[in-house]
């Protein structure tokens, strides 16, 4: 999913997260660009009867309407992002399916070497529409959202889309 999504804003070079450069010249400043790409690891804590094939975590980032990632039931459930590179993240979007959503979530994030600590809370609405949800400036390499009281008496979340943006460093 390395797809440049610039605008007519940028002109000059540009490198996205794949490394590919891209010629055109980057105002001062710039707007968050999509950190998820092919190269970018994740996990998640589960998959609705284990059906990857139909719920699995790639449907989280592939931008399409119809399909999404649908965890299986527990009391908190995570989505876990390895960048191939540093990135500085400053802003979360989700889109959860109404009735299966997150009351609160937490983010968490470090570097490669490190272990993750806290980065700040969310708190979504039980609702279709896609949420935007602020990142406090910080360089990592891993990201790790947490899904905690769904709204779901099962505990089951689903998500139709989840963006991480920001830029790469």
């Amino acid at each position: 999913m390395c797809q440049e999504q610039l605008g007519p804003r940028y002109h000059g070079t540009v490198e996205d997260m794949c490394g590919q450069t891209r010629g055109r010249e980057l105002l001062a400043m710039a707007t968050p660009m999509p950190l998820v790409c092919g190269q970018t690891v994740s996990r998640v804590s589960s998959v609705l009867n284990r059906d990857v094939k139909q719920f699995g975590k790639k449907h989280l980032f592939d931008e399409q309407d119809e399909t999404c990632w649908n965890s299986d039931q527990g009391s908190s459930q995570w989505v876990m992002l390895e960048f191939p590179q540093p990135v500085r993240v400053s802003q979360v979007q989700i889109q959860f399916q109404g009735g299966f959503a997150s009351r609160q979530g937490c983010l968490e994030g470090g570097r490669k070497s490190e272990s993750l600590e806290k980065i700040g809370d969310f708190y979504p609405q039980d609702n279709n529409s896609l949420q935007s949800f602020p990142v406090a400036d910080v360089t990592l390499d891993k990201l790790k959202v947490t899904f905690e009281n769904s709204t779901d008496f099962f505990g089951r979340i689903i998500i139709y889309h989840l963006r991480i943006l920001g830029e790469k460093l």
